[in-house]
């Protein structure tokens, strides 16, 4: 990896003080950010070109800290945009059981790398992925495989269900846990610590109480983050509350599956009362808005968890809900999803969004010591995107660009561990070309196999 210069950018720190440094330069040495200033130096210039084995010129480029995707499924690279007419209900059984349960082993590498491949063009240094279908022994494997080929830092929380879902893709609860030991063993903490594993029960009406208690009990001896829908529909609601009595993230406390380490995903049907306890147990809400106006479930109440104090980080949700993984996408629509729904303008403003997508990130994965800011010490997971673009130039105040102007397209390089893994917009450890032919000629026989018997895959206009 050695020692690289960044030189000359708009450096977006998302330190205490939310300082910008323009133009700044940010010094990296192998897998960690040494220095952060201002550019050119008034002393010391020639120390640092000398020390440096690569200069990367981010003039008329934003320099900030690497996005987190808080929440994806890889797998549904595969099957984004079969239909988008469909209530959530009714696209599982429709668009996702079946286009997973055809697809074959090597589908879910190339989907996951698929998925790698744009968050890490679209700004995301790090990902969380709910994996859950194990129709194949080494399904995980490939996602993993594929986590660690493109380079980026990966989370693979294992997910599953062992009461009312697909019956195909139901699980004995003994699997699920051996499976996600045989996992820990021998993932997490691969690649220099870029991937790890955390537990991951699909959601609340799929899984017995028994089984969310173990898994509570798990990821606590474990010190695994616990990743869980929760509260995504109205109807979940009244699932948990005609079952149990309970609200599901009354549920989700219920089971002792809530603390610290637990990320409420989508958490959108929340009560006063559920706030307070993920506000009191530390725990973090995943927000996903551009899945939730796709499938119409709701709007979270991102401004009323924040004023809580309750941590806040961003996902895209899978392909098969977005459809794509644009990670600078999500920043818009977060800030404007919310001015809408509180009719107010000064909701989220563009440095408090960047702060969810960077921070807040961090600090859902308890890696706010080393994610989510440049400084010294941090890891060296570093996003430049290029501002000399039509839709983003002349540019007054860079949160704003970023947020309201940039997309995926307008990411020029990516660093992660210190590594160059994006660089004029192109994977460096991927031929990214020979990846798309071989998904989309998978994807034409996986559609050909269901067409018959599912119309939505029948359709090409």
């Amino acid at each position: 990896m050695g020692t690289i210069l960044i030189r000359n950018g708009s450096v977006l720190t998302m330190n205490d003080s939310r300082e910008l440094l323009e133009p700044g330069y940010v010094l990296v040495e192998d897998d960690r950010i040494v220095e952060v200033g201002r550019w050119p130096l008034e002393e010391g210039e020639a120390r640092l070109l000398s020390r440096a084995e690569r200069i990367i010129d981010a003039g008329g480029m934003a320099v900030i800290p690497g996005l987190v995707n808080g929440h994806t499924h890889l797998f549904q690279t595969f099957l984004r945009g079969v239909s988008d007419e469909f209530r959530l209900s009714d696209w599982l059984r429709q668009v996702i059981w079946p286009g997973s349960l055809a697809m074959e082993e090597e589908d879910f590498y190339l989907a996951a790398m698929i998925g790698c491949i744009e968050n890490l063009k679209s700004g995301a240094t790090t990902i969380m992925d709910h994996h859950y279908i194990h129709t194949f022994e080494g399904n995980t494997d490939g996602v993993l495989q594929a986590m660690r080929e493109s380079g980026i830092r990966g989370y693979l929380a294992r997910g599953g269900v062992d009461l009312s879902y697909e019956e195909r893709l139901r699980e004995e609860e003994e699997d699920i846990f051996r499976r996600t030991e045989e996992a820990l063993e021998r993932w997490d903490g691969e690649a220099g610590g870029r991937l790890r594993i955390a537990m991951g029960p699909l959601n609340l009406y799929g899984c017995s109480r028994q089984f969310l208690e173990r898994a509570g009990r798990f990821s606590r001896e474990r010190g695994l983050i616990a990743h869980i829908h929760v509260a995504e529909t109205s109807s979940q609601i009244e699932n948990t509350l005609e079952r149990f009595g309970l609200r599901n993230l009354e549920l989700v406390e219920a089971s002792g599956l809530l603390g610290p380490s637990t990320q409420v995903v989508h958490g959108i049907w929340l009560s006063d009362r559920e706030l307070e306890l993920i506000r009191d147990a530390g725990a973090s809400v995943i927000h996903c808005p551009v899945s939730n106006l796709y499938l119409a479930s709701g709007v979270a109440r991102v401004p009323d968890m924040l004023e809580a104090g309750i941590n806040v980080a961003l996902g895209t949700d899978g392909p098969g809900s977005n459809n794509c993984q644009d990670n600078l996408e999500v920043l818009k629509f977060t800030a404007c999803l919310h001015k809408l729904d509180r009719m107010d303008s000064t909701v989220l403003p563009p440095m408090q969004v960047l702060e969810l997508g960077t921070r807040g990130g961090a600090k859902a994965l308890g890696r706010e010591h080393d994610l989510g800011k440049l400084a010294p010490g941090m890891k060296a997971d570093i996003v430049i995107v290029d501002l000399q673009k039509a839709h983003i130039a002349p540019v007054h105040r860079i949160s704003s660009a970023l947020v309201y102007n940039a997309n995926g397209n307008d990411v020029h390089t990516v660093l992660v561990d210190g590594r160059v893994v994006v660089s004029g917009g192109r994977c460096t450890l991927v031929d990214e070309a020979e990846v798309i032919r071989r998904a989309q000629s998978r994807v034409d026989r996986l559609r050909s196999r269901l067409a018959a018997s599912y119309p939505a895959y029948a359709q090409r206009g």
